[in-house]
């Protein structure tokens, strides 16, 4: 089972350290900003992703508002990958965004 972390808490953990994440927005909401470190993998285009990812990586999982996020987790939770869902979205992130 996928886990959660919240907005804040996940904002502490990026500042502790280098974190996996993958932002499932669409390539234009990407552009608009993200989170620093952020790697673009829209949920509209997931088959297939699963393939660049790796099973000993823990990946964060965050878009827009924690909704598409839930959905890439639950796939990729299904196939045996490490990851957390980030709720509350890139919308919520109380940085900067790039």
């Amino acid at each position: 089972m996928y886990k959660n972390i919240t907005i804040s808490d996940f904002y502490q953990a990026s500042l502790e350290g280098k974190l996996a994440i993958i932002d499932v927005r669409e390539a234009y909401e990407f552009d608009y900003g993200h989170v620093p470190g952020a790697v673009n993998l829209p949920l509209s285009e997931f088959e297939g992703y699963e393939k660049l990812l790796s099973k000993d990586t823990p990946y964060h999982i965050i878009c827009q508002a924690g909704v598409r996020s839930v959905q890439a987790c639950k796939f990729l939770d299904a196939q045996g990958y490490d990851v957390t869902n980030v709720m509350e979205g890139t919308g919520a992130w109380p940085g900067e965004l790039v």
